[in-house]
């Protein structure tokens, strides 16, 4: 009966807040002179058509990646907004390394991957001993650090360097990745899944253990509760933080991976950004766990791939960012009225234990 209680309320936030995005939105398609309703099926019947599902579904892993590597950060009380650094400088590295190599298959597309999980742990435990070592808030570090991390990949491109410049085009883009270290893609719906889409499941999962099930999960959680109490109980506080930031970025170099691997084999500057925000907003609304992330990454995906037919029938399809902006801000509110709610029902069961107690108490005295 607890377990569904929790449960109930666990979902109920995350539902209100769609709905008042529904709700907002509505309001703001009557005033632009659009049917709400029509609207939504539109949204619902163009994002359901199967070649729309493959293309949502591979979005889904990217975004699903940047959202556990935000949770990660959450579950510490860390706000890593360097995610598109880490992201961008990491495939950037990855790239150049599966460019330069020609290894076998088990060989090649391991060593692209771990130069990827390894580059972003190195730049995302920069803000990280910033934090411990100087007490420098990790949100300013990683805006700066993003912006290092745009420079250092636009220096590093140049022709003379480590880029190429395409046939015909001004786009710069790392050496073409040889056939060896290219991820097959799985024939669904009349599209090309991403294989890679395995190794964001493998990733949730070991986030799920590693968080529930060892004694470094459960360390995590106990310094994200307070800092105080944790180094009160013998664990180092100050390299919690620092090991959960690596982390952190670790996984925020798997983001964009799926792409690298099984589509364009090679990085450019049109490699797509901004998986930061998203990532930190996917975290939010699927509340750190990873089944809730999958859901809200999915459902984000839905949502951008459906925006495109609002322009080709007369409705800005800006509709969609406003129910994304919409869908963040009511979770925080709903999920602090839900807190207060609970809050108020655990202290009311206490007080409903307590108090035959004080009355035998106050029996034997008399």
């Amino acid at each position: 009966m607890k377990r569904a209680n929790k449960l109930f309320w666990a979902l109920i936030a995350p539902v209100a807040a769609i709905l008042f995005s529904l709700v907002f939105v509505s309001i703001i398609l009557l005033i632009k002179g659009a049917q709400p309703l029509s609207t939504f099926h539109l949204i619902l019947s163009y994002g359901s058509e199967p070649e729309n599902i493959v293309a949502e579904l591979n979005q889904t892993i990217a975004y699903y990646l940047a959202g556990v590597a935000a949770a990660i950060g959450f579950r510490m009380l860390l706000f890593n907004i360097g995610i598109d650094g880490q992201y961008r400088l990491a495939i950037f590295m990855a790239a150049v390394v599966g460019g330069a190599t020609n290894l076998p298959s088990f060989l090649e597309i391991p060593l692209i991957v771990l130069t990827g999980v390894v580059v972003g742990a190195l730049w995302a435990s920069i803000a990280g001993y910033l934090k411990v070592k100087r007490n420098i808030s990790e949100v300013i570090s990683n805006i700066m650090l993003n912006t290092i991390a745009s420079g250092l990949i636009i220096y590093m491109l140049q022709p003379s360097r480590l880029g190429l410049k395409g046939v015909n085009s001004d786009n710069l883009a790392t050496p073409m990745i040889p056939k060896s270290g290219w991820m097959p893609t799985i024939h669904v719906f009349g599209g090309e899944l991403y294989s890679f889409a395995f190794v964001a499941i493998g990733v949730g999962i070991l986030y799920w253990v590693v968080l529930n099930k060892s004694v470094f999960g459960f360390n995590l959680r106990a310094t994200g509760m307070s800092f105080r109490a944790a180094r009160a109980s013998g664990v180092n506080a100050p390299r919690m933080i620092f090991i959960t930031m690596a982390l952190s970025g670790g996984i925020a170099g798997l983001t964009g991976m799926g792409e690298l691997l099984s589509q364009t084999h090679t990085y450019s500057l049109a490699f797509p950004t901004g998986y930061a925000l998203t990532g930190l907003a996917l975290a939010l609304l699927g509340r750190n766990n990873p089944i809730g992330v999958a859901f809200a990454a999915f459902f984000w995906a839905f949502l951008e791939q459906a925006a495109p037919i609002l322009d080709l029938n007369g409705i800005p399809k800006e509709i969609v960012m406003m129910m994304q902006g919409s869908i963040i801000l009511s979770t925080v509110a709903s999920y602090e009225i839900v807190k207060r709610i609970t809050r108020r029902q655990q202290q009311r069961l206490v007080g409903a234990v307590d108090a035959p107690r004080v009355e035998t108490d106050q029996k034997g005295e008399k």
